[in-house]
């Protein structure tokens, strides 16, 4: 069993309020709850899951056992009056249990009316897993100094080999079985569509947003249009900026947004996409890319939920089309900026050019190549394996 990251804060968190754990279908959110039950409320927690017929009757019926101290809610938001049911729960009980929520849906920005839960909960983002995670190796970064990297070893070599062609979804991850990897991709781009999101959103032609969905990987690490996916599906630029939206609230693709500043003339803007899912890229090089993006949003998210530090991931591209792949800002202040590279052929000139221009404390260049780490003008190269061994 892989012992989760944010195991120890979700507890921790139990302890005042309500925890809403969100994340993509599969990520992990119902073995942590149980992990958290077993090790926090040891036979004295319940799950109750709306979409088992049975538990969603105890819920609506109000009846709970009272033998227990942790309740478990599973998938809860695709109940029409979700916040004010919970909202109602905890007043009444907040005394007597500690509550859980899990779901597939982005449950601290879901809109579906009803009274505010402000102050009665916290919510936590959970991630696929990442190297850090798997080798159980946690840096501490508070001071937002330099990052604290690992030495290679075969070990966290062979980690990341295994990520970058699984993806880092539990139960996949864990097979290690291209077949497996194959039939799950399909299963789970179905059950998004047809049970998930037609579950809770108004969506009448579920055909034309499983194309999009298909047409969605080829479009990661460049400029995200929408105009030229309105031709493609033969829909309006509004039917199909609403489907981009629920998608990303669904945890299939997440958006960056190019870094605003004074000092450069950059783009207002225009995203750029990745997906959840690496394993689902195809090209080698976008994967790398996507792999990179995916460690520096869990590490961003992470900063945010558990730490509360106002960390964001963005990536840099000015008006002359100079661009750096990722930048990580604390409270809007450049921290370090990563490009990304398959092999190392020499410092990009971009990174040189954006890290004097906006005088970015730390600047690395990670290549997917292994046993590279050098320092040149201040910029520092070295390889993927060892670069995500800092981060969360």
């Amino acid at each position: 069993m892989i012992k989760r990251y944010l195991e120890k804060y979700i507890i921790e968190d139990l302890k005042d309020k309500m925890v809403f754990i969100s994340g993509p279908r599969q990520v992990g959110k119902t073995t942590i709850s149980d992990q958290v039950g077993k090790s926090a409320f040891p036979s004295k927690y319940a799950y109750l899951n709306w979409d088992n017929r049975q538990d969603r009757k105890i819920i609506l019926a109000d009846t709970f056992p009272t033998d227990k101290k942790l309740l478990i809610f599973d998938e809860i938001h695709k109940y029409q009056d979700w916040k004010n049911y919970l909202k109602g729960e905890y007043d009444k009980y907040k005394d007597r249990f500690k509550i859980l929520v899990t779901g597939s849906a982005r449950l601290d920005v879901y809109k579906k009316g009803g009274d505010s839960l402000l102050g009665r909960y916290r919510s936590l983002r959970l991630h696929p897993l990442s190297l850090a995670e798997l080798m159980n190796k946690q840096q501490d970064n508070g001071a937002f100094t330099e990052l604290k990297f690992l030495d290679n070893n075969k070990e966290s070599i062979e980690l990341l080999n295994q990520l970058f062609r699984f993806g880092g979804f539990p139960e996949i991850f864990c097979k290690q079985d291209e077949r497996t990897l194959r039939r799950w991709h399909n299963e789970k781009i179905d059950r998004l569509i047809k049970e998930d999101i037609r579950d809770i959103e108004n969506v009448r032609d579920l055909s034309s947003l499983q194309v999009l969905v298909e047409l969605l990987p080829n479009k990661i690490g460049s400029l995200f249009s929408v105009n030229s996916l309105k031709e493609d599906l033969r829909v309006t630029h509004k039917t199909v900026s609403l489907w981009v939206d629920i998608l990303e609230r669904f945890y299939y693709h997440f958006r960056i947004y190019p870094f605003q500043s004074t000092l450069i003339k950059s783009l207002r803007k225009e995203p750029k996409i990745y997906l959840w899912d690496w394993a689902e890229v195809e090209d080698e090089s976008i994967r790398f890319e996507n792999i990179i993006a995916s460690h520096l949003l869990k590490f961003c998210d992470y900063l945010f939920d558990v730490e509360g530090y106002k960390a964001k991931l963005h990536y840099i591209r000015d008006v002359s089309q100079r661009e750096v792949d990722f930048l990580v800002t604390i409270n809007n202040k450049p921290w370090f900026c990563v490009e990304t590279k398959k092999s190392y052929k020499g410092i990009s000139d971009n990174l040189r050019y954006f890290s004097r221009k906006l005088k970015i404390p730390y600047v690395y260049q990670v290549v997917k190549q292994e046993g590279v780490d050098s320092i040149k003008d201040d910029i520092r190269v070295l390889s993927a394996s060892k670069f995500l061994s800092a981060l969360i």
